[in-house]
């Protein structure tokens, strides 16, 4: 089990206030990593997510950058890269989504939503990924989605960057896996987060989403935890451009 020990390792967690990415910033404290909160709307003490960490006797800051201001996203990027201790793992895990037929999704709601799921991704993990290239070792994992793979329904935008989210997952790989850095990616199902409250909240949507479940269930962010430990660890060294999903049998249906 040495190879899932994180101990002495350093984590930046983005999106980490709470759902996914709070319980997979609890995950990596809790093999051992000591952990870098990112959100637009975290705490700068006493935070949740900063209570996990600290409870397993590791290490937390909090980081407040919105991801939506692109300005924001490559100071974030250039400080973290700039320090002395060097960000082993970094989990791109900063989302946002806007519900709205095509033919009446907004130019500013497809605008925000590249911006904060794709492009504020690739501009941080640049920065960071440079540097675990030059060190020669690293791990980033990306949050893809079930729409990665599939089309979904009312959510151009949130479909297009996700799907770009696998791409980019795989593009950064080529690039960086001769230099020992490992780039993968998980692709949640249907998890019992904000992002998905109006689907829950929906009676009819909820009960044709839980019929395609073979597990027959919503997913919690927990059970992403591991995974995420698996991703960034070295059990996964051999591990390059994948997009595993974590979703209940859905794909499998």
């Amino acid at each position: 089990m040495s190879a899932f020990d994180l101990t002495g390792r350093l984590a930046v967690v983005t999106g980490a206030r709470r759902g996914i990415g709070r319980a997979v910033a609890r995950a990596l404290a809790e093999a051992g990593a000591d952990v870098i909160g990112v959100s637009a709307q975290l705490e700068e003490t006493g935070s949740g997510v900063e209570k996990d960490v600290l409870a397993t006797g590791r290490a937390f800051e909090a980081i407040r950058t919105d991801f939506a201001d692109p300005e924001a996203v490559r100071a974030l990027g250039a400080d973290l890269a700039g320090r002395n201790r060097p960000v082993d793992i970094l989990v791109n895990n900063a989302g946002t989504i806007r519900r709205a037929p095509a033919a009446e999704h907004t130019d500013a709601d497809w605008e925000l939503v590249l911006q904060v799921n794709l492009s504020a991704q690739f501009a941080l993990t640049r920065a960071i990924g440079a540097t675990m290239v030059a060190r020669g070792q690293g791990k980033i994992v990306f949050t893809a989605s079930l729409l990665s793979f599939q089309g979904g329904v009312n959510v151009p935008g949130y479909t297009a960057a996700k799907h770009g989210v696998a791409g980019l997952t795989k593009a950064l790989a080529n690039e960086w896996a001769p230099h020992r850095v490992n780039v993968n990616a998980i692709a949640p199902g249907y998890i019992a987060t904000d992002n998905t409250q109006a689907l829950q909240d929906d009676p009819v949507r909820s009960k044709a989403i839980l019929d395609r479940i073979p597990a027959g269930r919503w997913g919690h962010a927990d059970d992403l935890a591991g995974a995420a430990v698996f991703l960034a660890s070295d059990a996964a060294a051999y591990l390059h451009g994948v997009v595993l999903p974590v979703d209940g049998g859905w794909l499998g249906r």
